[in-house]
């Protein structure tokens, strides 16, 4: 009995220092900021070095305070990859040490600039929002998030994707040019699975395009826009703030006019200001998750997360 339980004290041990593994810093990886950028980078990354996401799950990238052990992380990555400071402001200091060649910001890529859409300040809907969302974007350095003038949520778009991928391939193949025949084939699996999944995604939408809904947060416009989706506007353009009244009674207006089949959530933000809006119209409501919470990394990831979005969009639409 006794040697029964040694032996489990060492399994344990040895599985409990398993788990700590990644936080040493002789470790190396892929890190990235958010988990769809953790989609694309695994893809690539397949069989040559893992792939780790530094958000936990339920995370916003608007909000997130990094931990010592991330700090860590980031350090001792191979490379990391994330949106940029307006998306993440809470990594520009952090990402300072790390040199800039193990370092990838999407949003300022040179293939994404021309693809960057303008971010929403919501002047067009002369909401009483607009006031709320230009002081934020004042003082945006003090919280850690400030919408700039573009929509940095560019994980959302299988151009962008594509265009990451290259990115995250041709910068890994400089670091480890051991790997290219790896690197290489998994970048066309990556281009591949693309092509595909926006076909089938293109088709499982196509029904839907037509019908107005409302999302809670400026989020998915590189979605929507390559998709041919109609949305009708959103609660807010950060999920920091509440919307204002005005703006509320706007929306409200529209469900009651039955403009809009749905309105969606999202599983960060549950706000009750959507129930209190949608209550007594015949407004369904939905939820959109656009970090892919619970999909696994792995080689089809980046397609499950848009197949994933496309059904949530379907199922409350259709």
């Amino acid at each position: 009995m006794a040697q029964k339980n040694k032996w489990l004290q060492r399994t344990l041990l040895a599985s409990a220092l398993m788990m700590v593994g990644p936080l040493n810093s002789a470790y190396a990886a892929v890190v990235t900021s958010i988990r769809p950028l953790g989609f694309i980078a695994s893809a690539i990354a397949d069989g040559v070095t893992s792939t780790e996401v530094l958000l936990p799950d339920g995370a916003s990238p608007h909000d997130f305070a990094l931990r010592p052990s991330d700090i860590q992380r980031l350090r001792a990555a191979d490379l990391v990859v994330w949106v940029g400071p307006d998306m993440e402001a809470f990594l520009t200091k952090s990402l300072t040490p790390v040199s800039s060649n193990r370092q990838l910001a999407i949003s300022e890529l040179s293939e994404v600039k021309p693809l960057l859409m303008k971010g929403e300040d919501d002047h067009e809907h002369g909401s009483d929002h607009a006031a709320d969302a230009h002081n934020h974007a004042d003082h945006g350095e003090e919280d850690g998030h400030h919408h700039g003038e573009y929509n940095m949520h560019v994980w959302l778009s299988p151009e962008v994707a594509k265009v990451t991928a290259i990115a995250i391939h041709d910068r890994l193949l400089e670091l480890m040019p051991q790997n290219k025949d790896k690197l290489d084939a998994n970048l066309r699996q990556f281009e591949n699975l693309l092509t595909q999944t926006d076909k089938n995604v293109g088709n499982m939408l196509r029904p839907v395009q037509g019908k107005g809904y409302f999302v809670f947060h400026d989020a998915y416009g590189y979605f929507e826009k390559h998709f041919g989706l109609s949305p009708l506007g959103h609660f807010t353009v950060n999920p920091e703030i509440q919307p204002g009244a005005q703006r509320l009674h706007q929306i409200r207006t529209q469900l009651v006019e039955q403009k809009a089949v749905c309105v969606f959530a999202e599983p960060q933000f549950r706000p009750a200001v959507i129930n209190a809006v949608a209550k007594g119209t015949k407004v369904r409501s939905g939820t959109l998750d656009p970090l892919g919470t619970g999909i696994a990394l792995g080689k089809d990831s980046y397609g499950n997360f848009l197949t994933q979005l496309s059904n949530q969009y379907v199922s409350c639409l259709k």
